[in-house]
């Protein structure tokens, strides 16, 4: 054996087909594409075309509404919390809001705030300032003794706006 009888298996190595390269390639004139029309030509993609067939995803029904007016809050359990003070990832004599439970990495996401839900046992003395809160969690967090603080988030401009209009017509009114 010396080095220059060294070589790969065979077959381990496959050359591309050269496409559209003459007659005698096999994939020469129109390049494996069949002829004419409008898959034959390049830069076209049909997604979900069915040949004039209704496709199938305009003949499955529509389901649902997406609110654009809808809230982003991150959901908290109280339970979590509570897991969070026992493991010292969080202070519970601070005042807890959304920075500091992101920091912790309890509160992922929303951008309206956090909203305090009730699932879990609160333990700890702990005062919270939420965007919002369930009744249960309220419940829960008062019964441990601590205290929760909704701040009322600012009102989205078309309610502003319906607000401001109410306002003047009362005025007009007078």
């Amino acid at each position: 054996m010396k080095l220059n009888d060294i070589r790969d298996n065979p077959g381990a190595r496959k050359t591309r087909i050269r496409i559209g390269r003459g007659i005698g390639s096999g994939k020469g004139k129109t390049g494996g594409r069949g002829q004419k029309g409008q898959k034959s030509r390049s830069g076209v993609a049909i997604k979900g075309f069915e040949g004039g067939q209704m496709p199938l995803h305009m003949r499955l029904p529509k389901r649902g509404f997406n609110n654009p007016f809808g809230k982003d809050f991150a959901e908290v359990n109280i339970g979590m919390v509570q897991k969070f003070i026992d493991a010292e990832k969080l202070d519970g004599s601070k005042v807890l809001d959304h920075e500091t439970l992101r920091a912790a990495g309890l509160a992922r996401g929303g951008k309206d705030g956090v909203r305090l839900l009730g699932k879990g046992e609160l333990k700890a003395k702990v005062t919270f300032k939420v965007a919002g809160a369930s009744k249960g969690a309220i419940e829960a967090v008062e019964k441990a003794g601590g205290k929760v603080e909704v701040i009322a988030a600012d009102k989205p401009e078309h309610e502003k706006k319906a607000a401001r209009a109410e306002a003047n017509k009362a005025k007009k009114a007078k």
